[in-house]
């Protein structure tokens, strides 16, 4: 008995000496890959600082786009009665107050995970019965997806952005909402995936990935409110990993349900817009895709165009 024992040890040792050596490798390699949240993220934080204020700013370009939200009211009907969106939040609340309470119920309901099977569905309804039929959690993308569509459906203006390091070797972005907010006239960032987080100034105000990457650079107080202020703290942990993932952004120019489900026709997707500080080279972007430094026209609320929109959905 004691001879099986150490052999077991013995394996068991092998086993965690080749995993060290794995994850020395890898970490040499690319020593900026992160998946997720670790403590890692905290250590790195002063580099990843370092390099948001020493990128170049942003400036006017020749690049024409526009950037609008479209609205099917008939999806968005089917939506809010499949979820019961109208439970989620008093009939008076504010848009802050009821895209607080859609990120909180999708937080709540599905963990993140790095998915094993994709989605045949991706779209709100879709994605919600996949998680109770097929696998529990999804990444942030997914997550982000859901969350725009319930956005939308609840009448508030909201677009998913792609939020992307500098370093083409890290191999880790993340993906969030953004939903405008009327009452103060600027837009709010809205993390569902992870737990769930929002970011608000030393006053409580949302901030925006605009403003947050400004407050980075300028060193500004920022609080982070994990769980929809609900949770625990992981402001520092969070607070590093998004300074890693504000250098460059990317958003589809039309943003509607089925946006990423490419069988389903009648949806816009000609257009992607990638926003990036002047002078630097961004990796993985698509033929056709938009390339822009102009920070103005990418935030710009004033091009958000609601309007009806048909499309069919596939079977």
């Amino acid at each position: 008995m004691k001879k099986t024992y150490s052999i077991i040890r013995n394996i068991l040792a092998i086993i965690g000496g080749l995993a060290l050596i794995a994850g020395i490798i890898m970490w040499i390699m690319h020593p900026y890959y992160d998946v997720d949240f670790s403590k890692n993220n905290i250590g790195l934080y002063k580099d990843r600082i370092e390099t948001l204020r020493t990128s170049s700013e942003y400036a006017a370009d020749t690049n024409v786009f526009e950037m609008k939200i479209v609205q099917n009211e008939v999806r968005a009907k089917e939506i809010r009665e499949y979820f019961q969106l109208d439970t989620l939040y008093p009939e008076n609340a504010t848009t802050w107050e009821k895209a607080v309470a859609i990120g909180k119920f999708v937080s709540s309901n599905i963990p993140h995970a790095n998915q094993k099977e994709w989605p045949k569905h991706v779209n709100a309804i879709g994605l919600w019965e996949y998680s109770k039929d097929v696998e529990p959690a999804f990444n942030c993308r997914l997550h982000s997806i859901m969350t725009f569509e319930l956005l939308l459906a609840a009448d508030i203006k909201a677009r998913y952005i792609t939020c992307m390091p500098e370093d083409k070797y890290d191999q880790d972005c993340h993906v969030v909402n953004e939903v405008w907010l009327p009452e103060l006239n600027k837009w709010a960032m809205v993390d569902t995936d992870m737990g769930g987080h929002y970011v608000t100034d030393k006053n409580g105000t949302p901030l925006s990935l605009k403003e947050m990457r400004e407050h980075y650079i300028s060193d500004e107080k920022m609080v982070m409110h994990y769980a929809f202020g609900e949770g625990s703290s992981k402001g520092d942990d969070y607070y590093a990993y998004m300074a890693k993932n504000t250098y460059w952004f990317s958003c589809w120019g039309s943003l509607s349900y089925y946006q990423e489900e490419y069988n389903v026709p009648g949806v816009d997707r000609n257009s992607y817009v990638n926003l990036i500080p002047s002078g630097y080279k961004p990796y993985g972007i698509d033929e056709g895709y938009i390339v822009t430094t102009n920070a103005e026209l990418f935030w710009e609320a004033s091009l958000l165009d609601a309007r009806p929109q048909a499309v069919e959905e596939a079977e």
